[in-house]
Order: C-alpha cells, then structure tokens, then sequence
C-alpha cells in the first residue's frame, strides 16, 4: 500500500461544518472491490457516493442516451461531484477512471471548488481471486450488463502517472482498507 502526499489543499477549503471538504475517487478494474469499499467509506463517513455505474445504468433506462456511452456518465458525476462540494459535502466517486482524461477532470473538480482530493486505487494482486469476484459478480444496479472476465482484460486502463493511495483488496479485507483510510484522513 503506498500513500500519496496530501496535495491539493487550502485554507478556503472547509465545509459548512468548518471540516475540509474532500473529494474521494476511487479507481480500479471491475470485479477488483472499489465498490463494496467506496460504499462503506462513503456510508461511514456520510459522504455523497457516485456511481459511475448507477449514473450510467440510469442514462441507459432514460432512453435518451442511446450507445455507445462516451463520457457521458462521468460528466453527470462530474457536475453532480462538483454540486456537492460547495455545499460543503465530501463526496465518494465509485469509477474504473481508467485514462488520463477522466483522471485529470476529477483533479479538477476539487482545483474548482477548493477540494482535497484523495485518489485511490484498488486493485486484486491475486489474478484468479480476480477472475472469480468477476465471473460470480451479483448485479446490485437494475438492468447493469457486467462485463466478462475477457472484457475486463480487455479493457483500456492506462498506468498512472502520479502518486495515488493504492491498495490491495487481496491482502486486505474492504473494512481494514476503510478503517485505513479514515485514519489517514482522520475521519
């Protein structure tokens, strides 16, 4: 697990209830957990939780987005992130935020409204506990497709370029990853 430096901070950036206020991101592949552990973060803290895939599903169902998705649902959590933090709430995005783009606009939603930004990634080090979580995955969003175990390999996801909290959901369990977080923020 490495940590990043705390970046990205001001003396303007506190809540309504004088605490800073932060951006959350978490990223990863499908099947890898950042769901299960930005759900309990974001519940134990009662921070805003989006979701890229309950943003998009909900698009989906509108019938006014037809495919492919683009960045559509990320935009969506973007304005609704952004929303959020000047009202001085933390907000907990849920995303693959696999490329550069998508990365940097989180960066600069908190550059906008002031935020701390943690960036965390999760990943599964162990490749068949992977295959597994993917391939028995359970559809909590209505109407979701999850993708393969093939798609997920298949799926464009950038190295990053910067420091970023990353942690192993095969060497820890979402609780000890959560309590671990909270501590490094002191929440």
């Amino acid at each position: 697990m490495r940590c990043p430096n705390r970046n990205n901070s001001s003396a303007t950036d506190q809540g309504r209830d004088g605490r800073p206020t932060r951006l959350i991101v978490f990223s990863g592949l499908p099947g890898v957990g950042k769901s299960s552990i930005a759900r309990e973060l974001a519940y134990k803290i009662n921070a805003t939780y989006l979701r890229i895939d309950s943003i998009e599903q909900a698009l989906r169902d509108s019938g006014a987005l037809v495919q492919p998705m683009n960045e559509a649902g990320y935009g969506v959590a973007y304005a609704l992130a952004e929303e959020n933090l000047r009202l001085g709430r933390t907000v907990v995005a849920d995303c693959v935020n696999p490329i550069s783009i998508t990365r940097n606009a989180w960066r600069e939603v908190a550059a906008r409204t002031e935020a701390r930004i943690l960036e965390i990634e999760v990943r599964c080090s162990d490749g068949a506990e992977h295959r597994r979580r993917v391939e028995s995955r359970t559809v909590d969003v209505p109407g979701l497709v999850v993708p393969t175990w093939e798609e997920v390999l298949a799926r464009e996801y950038h190295p990053w370029d910067r420091e970023r909290l990353q942690v192993d959901s095969a060497v820890e369990t979402p609780e000890q990853i959560v309590r671990m977080i909270r501590q490094m923020l002191n929440l």
